[in-house]
């Protein structure tokens, strides 16, 4: 086991111990409120089974989310105090979520650090919530005190599952810390805030009105939880129609077989190491996958496609040529910017076009070079060319990532 990996293992092995605690606690005393146990439980298992996978979203299954933040922030139900413990919300959501998960794991789908996430974010809430309610005294219970209270543990539950998700992804991508961060931050403005509103409001509804709160408070997020799957869906046709004409070059013979794939997987590792934010990375794969379209114009294809040779003004009309063609599809306008800008000094670019040039340079010089040392010639002219052609930063960031990868040469097909 790598130093690396040391705290994705310890996340695992707390989470499993937590979770093994508090079931066998539950199990040896009885469950308090067993009703209120089912009910939230069942939530839980249902947002959990209609979650999705490979979205993109920070928070795949918002229903169950909000359905478990809301157990560990229960108090009471139809104003008659609960006596349910720390073990006991662990507990229960640790048997719901697996319910939950059992479709996933049959298809293949990855849960292991989505569970470590939500056992460790609700044992953190509900060990923040339960002794300060329950020992708190009536008159703590309610009033503009108790309201900011509640709000300031919805802040520090949500920063603290943002900094776990980013832990357990600098572990798994090697990617920098920092970046991760912001980006999970940022993501909780979306769908995470919608979370931590529905999860505080059923709370507080199941305590005054009781468990038939939690259908009615549940609806709109599972709405809510519907539309984003529709538009993960949308989203993810989109992207393939860019990556099927991006692949016109290669199909017409303009281009190597999946030159454009590399480029645009290679593109965004370079963007996350210069610290770029998630939609800016999105603009950086979309041009990186269509920087090439330009070549389409020509009437005899460059040789392996390598437009690095070319002279510079050839270099701008086929960058510019091919920004046309990208605002032609409808694509974000910003990724037509990059697409024009690749071939203009380095000085003149936006950061994105900047990347997408030095990479795909790098792929073309890679792709010539023979041998064991490929990578690591085509990463010295890269250098060597610095002064001149492509951005320093850009190109010690490419060169960190490819450290990272081992310098692998860029595999053709």
């Amino acid at each position: 086991m790598t130093a690396r990996r040391l705290p994705l293992v310890l996340a695992h092995a707390a989470a499993g111990l937590l979770g093994a605690g508090c079931l066998a606690h539950t199990l040896w005393h009885g469950l308090e409120e067993p009703g209120a146990a089912l009910a939230f439980g069942v939530l839980i298992g249902v947002g959990e089974l209609g979650r999705w996978s490979g979205s993109g979203e920070r928070e795949p299954a918002p229903l169950g989310a909000a359905g478990a933040l809301a157990y560990a922030l229960l108090g009471g139900t139809a104003d008659r105090p609960t006596h349910h413990g720390v073990p006991q919300v662990v507990a229960v959501v640790l048997a719901a979520s697996l319910a939950g998960c059992v479709a996933h794991v049959a298809r293949g789908r990855p849960t292991t650090d989505h569970l470590t996430r939500r056992l460790l974010t609700v044992g953190f809430a509900a060990a923040c919530f339960q002794p300060l309610y329950h020992h708190g005294g009536p008159h703590h219970r309610s009033g503009p005190a108790y309201a900011l209270i509640v709000v300031a543990l919805l802040v520090l539950t949500t920063l603290c599952d943002a900094v776990l998700a980013a832990a357990l992804a600098h572990c798994r991508t090697r990617w920098p810390f920092g970046p991760l961060l912001r980006d999970e931050l940022l993501g909780r403005r979306g769908i995470g805030s919608a979370v931590c509103a529905t999860g505080a409001v059923m709370s507080l509804a199941v305590a005054v009105a009781g468990l038939w709160a939690l259908p009615v408070f549940s609806l709109p997020l599972l709405l809510t939880q519907f539309s984003y799957r529709r538009y993960a869906a949308v989203r993810t046709t989109y992207r393939q129609t860019i990556a099927s004409l991006a692949r016109a070059t290669e199909i017409a013979g303009y281009t190597p077989p999946g030159h454009a794939r590399r480029v645009a997987e290679l593109s965004r590792a370079v963007g996350r190491e210069m610290r770029l934010t998630e939609p800016e990375l999105t603009v950086l794969e979309y041009a990186a996958l269509m920087h090439d379209i330009g070549q389409l114009s020509l009437v005899d294809p460059v040789p392996a496609g390598a437009t690095a040779r070319l002279p510079a003004e050839e270099q701008r009309r086929i960058a510019l040529l091919g920004g046309a063609v990208v605002r032609q599809t409808g694509v974000d306008a910003e990724v037509a910017v990059v697409v024009e800008r690749q071939a203009d000094p380095y000085r003149e670019q936006p950061v994105s076009a900047r990347i997408v040039r030095a990479v795909n340079a790098y792929e073309e010089m890679a792709r010539e070079e023979t041998g064991p040392g490929g990578p690591l010639s085509a990463l010295e002219r890269l250098r060597l060319a610095c002064a001149r052609d492509y951005q320093p930063e850009v190109v010690e960031s490419l060169a960190r990532v490819l450290q990272r990868d081992g310098l692998r040469a860029p595999a053709v097909g």
